[in-house]
């Protein structure tokens, strides 16, 4: 009689494996993913079937936790103006807490091949615009959220390229600045202050 596999074990070593990718990257052999999870290559293996099937069981775990944490930040807050909510939703984005999500898919989305994420860079550019539009939507203009996402992306790749986080930071006010003139609304921190 064989071994039945147990869900709760491959999650625990899933969600250990996307721990270690979001501190050191995606490894090239399973004995870091092995180590991190506390067990062997061969028991990956046993519980993903391939390497290149853990890992692309890994980045989805990853993007999963990417999609609730960042689109928490951008959720609209009744007590709070939507261009504060950015203001604080980019900070943790580009901050210690977000900047492993960044720099994990960023590098997914510079794979030209794409063999993990058939169609990565499709979703990674769509699946943004739902949590986008609800919170223009708080300012009523749902249909700027097209921009709020090309601005958000583009001083991310920005950052991922040059490393000049505070040229970045500077841009994301004035595009704020911008944002307040263009729908009318305020802005609590209008001067980049905590």
């Amino acid at each position: 009689m064989g071994r039945h596999k147990q869900p709760e074990i491959r999650d625990r070593i899933l969600d250990a494996c996307v721990d270690h990718a979001l501190v050191h990257g995606l490894p090239s052999r399973l004995e870091p993913f092995a180590a991190a999870s506390g067990t062997s290559a061969r028991m990956l293996i046993y519980h993903f079937g391939t390497r290149d099937a853990l890992l692309r069981e890994t980045l989805r775990r990853a993007r999963r936790r990417q999609r609730d944490f960042f689109g928490e930040l951008v959720t609209p807050r009744p007590e709070e103006p939507y261009p504060s909510t950015l203001r604080r939703a980019w900070r943790v984005m580009t901050g210690p807490a977000g900047l492993p999500y960044l720099t994990m898919f960023g590098r997914l989305r510079e794979d030209a091949e794409q063999q993990l994420w058939p169609g990565f860079r499709r979703e990674s550019t769509t699946d943004w615009l739902q949590p986008l539009q609800e919170g223009m939507r708080s300012i009523g203009r749902p249909e700027l959220a097209t921009l709020v996402l090309a601005v958000v992306r583009g001083l991310i790749m920005d950052i991922e390229t040059t490393g000049d986080v505070s040229r970045a930071d500077r841009a994301f006010e004035d595009f704020l600045a911008a944002l307040v003139l263009v729908t009318g609304t305020q802005d609590l921190d209008a001067h980049g202050e905590s």
